[in-house]
């Protein structure tokens, strides 16, 4: 039986750096626009706020889960608490969306009881939410390919960006012509945005955390590179699941013409697994004698 383990690095401190100051731009936002948005009795730019806060937390998860990865593994947990990253992830997408009921809520109730709202404030506050969470998305570019994670905190900066956008646009109006239902409008627009932008994280969160198959990786794919090489016959019970957001495992066996073939076909395929995405392969070699006395043929 043959094992590969290609750890892949921690997050480099400079990640960490990124993270603790995108969490303190956002908290600081957060309190600047919660205070306009209660003061100008604005929907908009209070469920905006209560959103913003909601990403607050997500950073701060995601430096647990960093932290967490690194944890070595033990007696108990082989592997470390590195499933805990899936795990925070999908607790990140239901954060949001609790965070998009909230807002539906309170923008119904908006409708029925329609309040005066300061346009100008509005505008000019998610104004500067436009420059933080346009920063914030910046930062967090360059880490969102490799981490589900960083890429779910990624894409709510994004998400966020759009958002304020919208919500300039609801005080401009309000501002232009006094018509104060654009702002529960607005609202739900946001719900809508924050529901889109969550739905992949939350399906891929939940595909990973009952260990199906990691994004970007074909079955078939990784089939074909098990049984591309002259000495394999065919390879079967394969499993793939991930390990953690950044870490990838697999199973298999691999059926040989002749076993005394096998270290070099194994160290072939650990190469082109690491390549494609997978650090970590267990693989085992067999016979077709070996394997049909095994599956009773």
């Amino acid at each position: 039986m043959s094992h590969s383990h290609h750890h892949h690095t921690a997050p480099a401190q400079s990640q960490n750096t990124v993270f603790i100051l995108s969490i303190a731009l956002n908290i600081l936002f957060v309190l600047v626009e919660a205070g306009v948005g209660w003061w100008q009795n604005s929907l908009s730019l209070l469920s905006d706020a209560g959103h913003n806060l909601s990403d607050v937390f997500s950073l701060v998860l995601v430096l647990i889960a960093f932290r967490l990865a690194k944890v070595r593994g033990n007696g108990r947990y082989t592997y470390g608490y590195r499933k805990s990253t899936v795990l925070i992830s999908l607790l990140n997408a239901v954060i949001l969306l609790v965070a998009v009921g909230a807002i539906v809520i309170e923008s119904v109730h908006k409708f029925s009881e329609p309040a005066a709202v300061n346009g100008a404030a509005v505008s000019w506050t998610a104004g500067v939410g436009i420059a933080i969470n346009g920063l914030t998305a910046f930062l967090l570019m360059r880490g969102q390919k490799s981490d589900l994670n960083v890429r779910g905190a990624f894409l709510h900066m994004v998400a966020d960006t759009l958002v304020s956008v919208g919500v300039v646009i609801s005080g401009i109006v309000i501002a232009s012509t006094g018509w104060t239902m654009v702002d529960p409008i607005v609202s739900l627009v946001i719900a809508a945005v924050i529901l889109v932008s969550t739905w992949e994280l939350l399906s891929d969160s939940l595909r990973l955390a009952v260990d199906g198959m990691p994004d970007g990786i074909d079955r078939q794919e990784i089939e074909r590179l098990l049984a591309d090489d002259n000495h394999v016959i065919e390879s079967h019970h394969l499993h793939i699941w991930a390990i953690s957001t950044t870490e990838t495992a697999l199973t298999a066996h691999i059926v040989l013409d002749d076993l005394a073939h096998w270290p070099q076909v194994a160290e072939r395929i650990r190469h082109t697994l690491a390549e494609h995405g997978i650090a970590h392969a267990t693989l085992e070699p067999e016979t077709p004698d070996t394997h049909c006395s095994q599956t009773e043929c």
